[in-house]
């Protein structure tokens, strides 16, 4: 059997002072971990992207979740067709919430550090989100095609 299973012998001073100083680390360690994440959600919270088409039609801005806050349009778009238009700004915004994903993903670097499991998981969890990949429990759907167009209250768009 084990002896130190056996060894009811009272540990000697030093052993208390090194394990002292073992969870002293771990607290320290914890605490840090604690304010570090507690700064990454405030530097995720204050995230906000700014996004211009390369016909320069339409400027998008999207907060943190990936939500549209700011939309501009230009003279640009009266050179378009409507259908043209109203692509150019989806593309927009999903090329926004691709670059919002990217500097998630540099977030929870600077945070987790780029080899941390939690880190490639959350990041991997908002890219999928914020990129629109397909719905995996859904497959040959993708995730916004529930999503019907409505304009002003019209069903026939």
């Amino acid at each position: 059997m084990d002896d130190r299973v056996l060894n009811t012998a009272v540990p000697m001073p030093e052993d208390h002072d090194a394990a002292r100083q073992r969870l002293a680390g771990w607290q320290a360690r914890a605490e840090q971990l604690a304010a570090d994440t507690q700064a990454m959600g405030e530097r995720f919270e204050q995230l906000r992207v700014t996004k211009t088409d390369p016909a320069g039609m339409a400027e998008v801005v999207v907060d943190s979740g990936g939500v549209l806050v700011g939309l501009t349009l230009t003279r640009e778009i009266e050179r378009a067709a409507p259908s043209v238009v109203a692509a150019t700004i989806m593309s927009t915004i999903q090329a926004a919430k691709s670059d919002l994903a990217d500097r998630a993903r540099v977030i929870l670097d600077d945070t987790l550090g780029p080899e941390s499991p939690v880190a490639r998981a959350i990041a991997d969890q908002v890219t999928e989100r914020l990129r629109g990949r397909p719905d995996p429990r859904r497959p040959g759907v993708d995730a916004d095609e529930d999503n019907e167009t409505r304009v002003f209250g019209r069903d026939d768009v």
